[in-house]
């Protein structure tokens, strides 16, 4: 799968990261796009489409997992990666329970974050060829 046709949407309040993993993602020539919160992210995915999120939990206002609630009830299709800062087990699990499709820790991997978008890149591609044949 080319990773040019993958559109991610990073969402974190900490500008300096989402800068530097923005960079990091053009270089590769994923289509990249950011937000500093989660209302932020809920705007922007209003304006265009989007394949997965990578969506880190502690925000000020609406958290990660919010948004994320509010992410999988409008856009169910979305697949969305959370990002933690902190090893919490609790948040992980109840990021799963509420459609996450995966869990990372920062600093992560590039690469392994390349290979986690892929998967879920993947997965919502696979969702959508189901209903349209449903449809169709």
């Amino acid at each position: 799968m080319s990773l040019n046709a993958l559109r991610v949407l990073l969402v974190d309040d900490e500008a300096d990261f989402l800068e530097t993993l923005e960079k990091r993602l053009k270089k590769r020539n994923v289509g990249v796009s950011c937000a500093a919160s989660g209302q932020e992210a809920l705007a922007q995915l209003e304006k265009g489409p989007v394949d997965v999120v990578v969506l880190d939990v502690k925000m000020p206002g609406m958290d990660g997992l919010q948004a994320l609630r509010e992410i999988k009830r409008r856009y169910p299709l979305i697949e969305v990666i959370m990002l933690s800062g902190h090893a919490n087990v609790e948040v992980a699990i109840e990021g799963m329970e509420l459609g996450a499709f995966d869990y990372l820790m920062k600093p992560m991997d590039i690469d392994q974050l390349l290979y986690k978008l892929q998967d879920a890149h993947k997965k919502k591609t696979i969702h959508e060829e189901k209903i349209k044949n449903m449809a169709g």
